[in-house]
């Protein structure tokens, strides 16, 4: 774009001063978008599919989109769920997933008859809207993806229902295929009916987990044991009774210490007792054979678009940890961004009813047809959380220190990167880098300015933990609660390392299919061979290097000045 400036002379002269054009500007470089939509609804559960039929009739273009039936593929890079390896050969069958994902979800049908552009198969990798880091971008533009291609939709407002998913806990040989959340495996068995499972045991006691393992009693799975390192079960009480009805063994003040098996999956776990510090009690340790391990440590509101937007969030005990700050009517702190089900809050009475989350949904439809001029009457209003039975925060904190803390064989907390918990807390490098602190006085300092100031992003950077292809969905609230414990600090004050679009993996061939005009394209390497961070090769002179260039360095193709 032009720049410069204008002024007016003491004789009435307008004088224009050094105008140039910045090759280096996204004006005027904005992508062609051939997608639009009123109102887009980000996932098929039952939060998003009552939005979709509340928002449908009112002569508005309504578009829901749901990633699953998920890619094999993408499945096996634990996204968006912890899978486990536990995916059956029913899942590598696509036409035979839509149709059970379609038999599991009879409202889709509903929502197709009432006008909704339902696409299944369609995962949303990125919200961008109007900010004054995107000024260029012509409204707010969602960013989508299948199987093999990827493209741009506008929208006016957007209702993001994305669920949740499980906490990781780094544990040796939890790398095994067989270790899993307890939403995926309810996920892979309820929707998919392609869940690779005969005996598993539970991690953890909270509703929500409980009511995961409940559903897998429905599909055949038998829940042999369930592990709490509490005095006592913090979940529903009939769903305990009845997962104890059907056999399962309840040991509370234990851990998970291992979980037993070769590379084909787990064959068995040991659990140990634990004292009042956390440390195991190594006489304890049992054997319980199975092939599974369902984590259930805490459901985590799956809020990585909406963050990666840039709504605000904080953590709320009441609504499951870090989630988007939301009003009455379901608004973020962006306007025009609206969250309903899971991920706008998790608590025990919102997983045993369902009609919590769809109400949710009607709120969140309504605000969005007010805002685009349609204005119908509204009988819901949502219920509010939970008042915490147990601090959740404490609860982690407390599990992470006995399993991850204390493991024998110090797994990796990150397992894409293979970052260990005394990497992540010494901030040290990858490993591949050979990297050896030269000085052991300088790397004490160093770790204690970051014990004095915790930072997950600076961990990322430094560690790489969290930078894998599941983009840090299994150890991100891992990493956050290493380096509270680290800093003498509760996990509500210590942020998590930060999302960026692209929420979901994309390969370079999608990526690809992204239109751009012609004038994006024409510096394109503008980015590579710069001999400063600041400033394009074409500024310098023609001198490759920092040490090289003129110190006078003048813009190749100024205006012409008048005076």
């Amino acid at each position: 774009m032009a720049t410069g400036f204008h002024f007016t002379s003491a004789g009435g002269n307008t004088v224009t001063k050094a105008i140039y054009y910045d090759p280096a500007s996204v004006a005027g470089k904005a992508p062609p978008i051939n997608d639009d939509t009123d109102i887009l609804i980000v996932g098929a559960g039952p939060a998003g599919l009552a939005a979709a039929l509340a928002a449908a009739g009112h002569g508005l273009s309504v578009t829901l989109v749901d990633e699953n039936p998920v890619p094999l593929e993408t499945m096996g890079e634990e996204v968006p769920l912890h899978f486990g390896g536990r995916m059956g050969a029913a899942a590598g069958n696509r036409n035979s997933v839509l149709q059970t994902l379609l038999d599991a979800r009879p409202q889709i049908a509903e929502a197709l008859e009432a006008g909704v552009d339902v696409r299944l198969g369609t995962a949303v990798w990125g919200l961008f809207p109007q900010q004054p880091t995107t000024a260029w971008i012509d409204g707010a533009v969602a960013g989508l993806a299948d199987d093999d291609h990827a493209w741009l939709l506008r929208f006016k407002q957007v209702i993001v229902a994305a669920g949740r998913r499980d906490m990781g806990l780094a544990f040796d040989g939890w790398q095994r295929p067989g270790v899993m959340g307890v939403s995926a495996a309810h996920r892979l068995a309820s929707v998919y009916e392609a869940l690779d499972c005969q005996r598993a045991v539970l991690i953890g006691s909270d509703t929500q987990a409980l009511a995961s393992a409940c559903g897998l009693l429905d599909k055949g799975v038998r829940i042999v044991a369930i592990v709490e390192q509490a005095a006592e079960p913090s979940g529903d009480a009939t769903l305990l009774s009845r997962l104890v009805g059907q056999g399962a063994r309840v040991l509370t003040g234990q851990v998970i210490r291992e979980a037993l098996g070769d590379a084909l999956g787990v064959k068995g776990i040991v659990a140990v007792a634990v004292d009042s510090t956390g440390k195991p009690i190594e006489a304890t340790a049992i054997e319980i054979e199975c092939d599974t391990v369902l984590l259930g440590v805490a459901a985590i509101p799956a809020i990585e678009l909406v963050e990666a937007a840039g709504c605000r969030t904080a953590f709320q005990a009441d609504r499951g940890g870090h989630v988007a700050l939301v009003d009455p009517a379901q608004r973020t702190s962006l306007p025009f961004v609206l969250m309903a089900g899971d991920c706008a809050g998790v608590w025990p009475s919102k997983s045993l009813e369902e009609e919590i989350a769809r109400r949710e949904g009607r709120i969140a439809a309504h605000t969005a047809l007010a805002a685009l001029g349609v204005d119908i009457a509204l009988e819901d209003s949502a219920s509010p959380p939970d008042v915490p039975a147990i601090d959740i925060g404490e609860r982690r904190t407390a599990w992470v220190r006995a399993v991850t803390l204390h493991a024998r064989k110090e797994p990796f907390v990150c397992l894409c990167e293979e970052v260990t918990a005394s990497e992540i807390l010494g901030q040290q490098p990858p490993r591949y880098l050979g990297w050896k602190p030269s000085d052991p006085a300088q790397h004490n300092i160093m770790t204690s300015s970051h014990k004095a100031s915790p930072n997950p992003d600076v961990t990322k950077r430094l560690t790489r933990a969290c930078m894998g292809p599941c983009q840090g969905r299994r150890c991100r609230e891992q990493v956050a609660t290493l380096l509270g414990i680290g800093a003498g600090m509760k996990v509500e004050d210590i942020a998590l390392a930060s999302f960026r679009p692209p929420v979901r993996p994309l390969s370079l061939h999608q990526a690809g299919q992204v239109e751009e005009v012609p004038q994006m394209q024409s510096r394109w390497d503008t980015w590579f061979d710069m001999p400063s961070q600041w400033t394009p090769f074409w500024l310098c002179s023609g001198q490759p290097t920092v040490a090289r260039r003129a110190p006078d360095v003048r813009p190749a193709n100024p205006l012409p000045t008048e005076g």
